[in-house]
């Protein structure tokens, strides 16, 4: 439901709450006024809650000034609106600030809190949490966790300084270390697994296939944990569900995984089974001072089937 707003343009409405407004350009077209064009453009959205947000105020053109329901529609203009969700369920687990300095906030993630604004999450996003609370508006994530995953994540604090932090993850020299739980495997550790991963044809999940490899992942056992083990998986490429598509193609699923092997019916806000999954340490070289940065979490991965 449009975009985040542009950090280097004017924003004619502020950050509310750690919410930030989208924007929308109005394409060519025919509509009886600026509501008409609300409705038809977000069929989702009913025709009283774009009344009520025009009357508030809440929907304004690029010069802040507020648009009313009969407001024309004026092709290649922008227009600026809040994000609202009518219900969303409250996920019951704290993230927790592990570092904050005016060029980075490194953050402990619990499990199923997402990183920024989607579908049906908006305030019980990572990225809204922490602007809310830290009051730091410019707040961007430098790289991303899968909601499901748990661990350390690193946001930049600061657009000047933005660009050397991000340099770090597109040249690879962030070190990564993930902790999971799963079935013990007869494997030489360390283990390097290597495959061709690309999208599936089912939405939104990764699969393997014959080709060149383009992930990669070592693969070491920490201890037995009753009848499963724990692992420390040094992922060496950054694709997506890399970690879970490597360790299902061995024959461990990570415990609670909905997504690989199999992907299972949507399990909604069922907060008991939380993937076995960690983010557990990230390392780099400060690009401002060349000082070793390294961060760990504090959590810890608890069997729960």
């Amino acid at each position: 439901m449009g975009r985040q707003a542009e950090k280097n343009a004017f924003v004619p409405l502020p950050i509310v709450r750690g919410v930030a407004p989208s924007y929308l350009w109005l394409p060519h077209g025919r509509w009886d006024g600026m509501l008409a064009f609300l409705i038809d453009q977000f069929p989702a959205v009913d025709e009283a809650s774009w009344r009520d947000r025009m009357a508030r105020g809440q929907v304004v053109d690029g010069a802040g000034t507020p648009l009313k329901p009969d407001s024309a529609v004026r092709p290649g203009a922008r227009i600026w609106y809040y994000r609202e969700l009518d219900a969303e369920t409250p996920i019951p687990f704290e993230e927790r600030v592990l570092f904050q300095d005016e060029h980075l906030v490194v953050v402990d993630k619990p499990h199923f809190v997402p990183m920024t604004p989607s579908g049906r999450f908006l305030r019980e996003t990572l990225l809204v949490r922490l602007k809310d609370k830290l009051a730091l508006p410019d707040l961007t994530p430098i790289h991303r966790l899968d909601r499901e995953t748990a661990g350390v994540v690193v946001f930049s604090a600061n657009q000047r300084s933005r660009g050397a932090y991000q340099s770090l993850f597109q040249k690879r020299s962030v070190k990564k270390v993930y902790e999971a739980l799963a079935a013990p495997l007869a494997l030489d550790y360390p283990y390097l697994h290597r495959s061709r991963m690309v999208d599936a044809d089912q939405f939104f999940l990764m699969k393997e296939e014959q080709g060149e490899p383009n992930s990669e992942t070592i693969v070491e056992m920490i201890e037995m944990r009753g009848e499963l083990a724990l692992y420390r998986l040094h992922p060496h490429t950054g694709r997506k569900h890399q970690l879970r598509v490597h360790m299902a193609s061995l024959g461990a699923p990570i415990v609670n995984d909905a997504f690989y092997p199999v992907a299972l019916p949507c399990k909604g806000d069922d907060f008991t089974r939380p993937l076995q999954l960690l983010a557990r340490s990230i390392a780099f070289p400060d690009p401002l001072t060349g000082a070793q940065r390294s961060f760990s979490s504090e959590r810890i991965l608890i069997q729960t089937r």
